[in-house]
């Protein structure tokens, strides 16, 4: 090193009279550097840029010393080994913090202001005439001086890029490999060992690659939850289909016999009608024989007057025929009294009494036969009575027949009207049925199609590697959900409701991505 600042200090024409130089001022450049840098810690306290560089008024008065020492050191113009050393460590330590350039030129500034004026007023031409001019011109102590202090600036400033440029590369070639890693779907790694001036880019990298793993991994277990809960219903939408095509032609022979039934009740209706209409007419028929009832018994009521009249005609005959016969005999009588004389008319008296006799007798006969055919008449008359009052009966059960058969029709009319409205929404069934199947075809294709993409998600998802956390707490969890929920290990579809993707991701994660994903999970370091 000794080589490369020899050729510095002869690119400076900084050759042995300026050493010399250097080393005679050196009490007045210890005297000065005291006011030099309390100056300077004066405006770095007013500059909140540069003050935060230093936690308190120790730390900075620390800082103060070593660079008192440090400006010791240049002012002895011992650039050699050691001189390197301190530089290097004063560069490295800048670069370190982040201290920039700007600051550390600017703090040489206002050193150099403050010895540049102190050798104007030390080494003027009258001090030097005081002394007889053995002291030096002040510009060549001025220029000596700095000379000196741009070494040393430059020096650290070529070791603050120096080091920086070592971060630098040592960061770009980290990140380099990490982001190979990444780009091949390594999820695991994360940034480490950055210098500090890097700390905010390896946060950042690592905060952004824990999220992306968080979310691979919780897209790689939402899409096998999504993968197997489109196979559910795809299972299920054929199932349902197939139910459904059941239902149809269930319907369909259904609407066929309520069609058939429907048929069938209005025949009924229609001959509960004509029922209707014939016990109408019977009823009509009762009434007209009730009334030639009535006509018969007024018949035989005038018939059993008559018979009245034809008795009381027998009994006048009656008594004729008796005093036609009492005449006889007194006629016979007389005839006897009469003698010989009175035979020819008592002959007469003998016919007459004799035909009287028969005229009683046949009177008697007609009186039997009138009181028979009284007796007959009366018989008639009751059993005529008798059918009036089986019409009557009659008449009242056809109101009834009439009425229960009126209701009967009227019921069977509207159990018509009903099963035709039965028959017309079964026919909107059956079309409801049908559409509902082609839906359900439908729905079955779209779910095949969703598992498809799925699984190629799946696919795509199973070229990164994810990191496995808490994976034991995840398994008893996922074990307790189970346990709370039996339709999951019957993978049921519908008996259990599944925690919807996209809550609570590191969980998820957490719980481990099942094997159809063919993820690659590793142990987390």
């Amino acid at each position: 090193m000794s080589r490369e600042l020899d050729s510095r200090l002869d690119f400076m024409r900084f050759d042995g009279q300026h050493r010399q130089l250097l080393k005679g001022v050196q009490p007045d450049v210890e005297r000065w550097i005291g006011p030099a840098l309390d100056s300077f810690y004066a405006q770095v306290r007013g500059t909140a840029e540069v003050s935060s560089f230093f936690r308190d008024d120790s730390h900075m008065a620390s800082a103060r010393t070593a660079q008192a020492r440090h400006w010791s050191r240049i002012s002895q113009a011992r650039f050699d080994n050691d001189f390197h050393a301190s530089v290097r460590a004063i560069g490295s330590v800048h670069a370190r913090i982040g201290l920039q350039p700007r600051w550390y030129m600017g703090a040489y500034g206002l050193v150099l202001d403050y010895m540049l004026r102190a050798i104007d007023n030390e080494y003027s031409w009258w001090r030097r005439a005081l002394t007889f001019f053995r002291k030096p011109k002040g510009i060549d102590v001025a220029v000596t001086l700095v000379k000196a202090a741009l070494l040393d600036m430059e020096l650290s400033t070529s070791i603050w890029y120096e080091e920086c440029q070592t971060s630098r590369e040592a960061a770009i070639q980290a990140l380099g490999a990490t982001l190979a890693k990444l780009s091949g779907g390594d999820l695991t790694e994360n940034l480490s060992g950055l210098p500090a001036s890097f700390a905010m880019i390896e946060t950042h990298y690592n905060n952004s690659v824990a999220k992306l793993r968080d979310l691979i991994g919780s897209v790689a277990v939402s899409a096998e939850q999504i993968r197997t809960g489109s196979a559910e219903i795809a299972q299920a939408s054929e199932d349902l289909a197939r139910r459904t095509e059941s239902n149809a032609a269930s319907l369909e022979q259904t609407a066929a016999a309520v069609s058939q039934m429907d048929g069938r009740l209005k025949a009924t209706a229609s001959a509960a009608q004509d029922t209707v209409q014939r016990a109408d007419q019977t009823k009509v028929t009762v009434a007209s024989g009730r009334s030639v009832a009535d006509e018969a018994v007024q018949a035989m009521g005038r018939v059993s007057e008559s018979a009245k009249g034809i008795d009381s005609v027998i009994e006048g005959l009656d008594k004729i025929a008796f005093q036609t016969r009492v005449l006889a005999m007194n006629a016979a009588v007389e005839a006897g009294r009469a003698g010989e004389a009175g035979r020819g008319f008592a002959v007469v008296a003998d016919l007459v009494s004799a035909l009287a006799m028969r005229a009683e007798e046949e009177a008697k006969r007609a009186r039997d036969q009138l009181t028979v055919t009284q007796s007959d008449v009366v018989t008639a008359v009751q059993a005529v009575e008798k059918v009036d009052g089986a019409l009557q009966n009659i008449s009242g059960d056809v109101e009834q027949v009439h009425a229960l058969l009126a209701t009967i029709a009227s019921d069977n009319q509207a159990q018509a009207s009903a099963v035709t409205e039965i028959n017309s929404a079964i026919a909107s069934m059956d079309q409801a049925t049908q559409q509902n199947a082609a839906m359900v075809e439908e729905t079955s294709a779209a779910s095949r199609n969703l598992l498809s993409e799925v699984s190629t998600l799946s696919d795509q998802i199973s070229r990164f590697v994810v990191r496995m956390r808490r994976a034991s707490q995840a398994g008893s969890s996922r074990a307790q959900e189970s346990s709370r929920c039996p339709a999951l290990r019957r993978r049921s579809w519908s008996a259990c409701r599944r925690p919807r993707a996209g809550t609570g991701s590191s969980s998820r994660v957490a719980a481990g991505v099942p094997v159809r994903t063919a993820i690659r999970l590793r142990p987390a370091g």
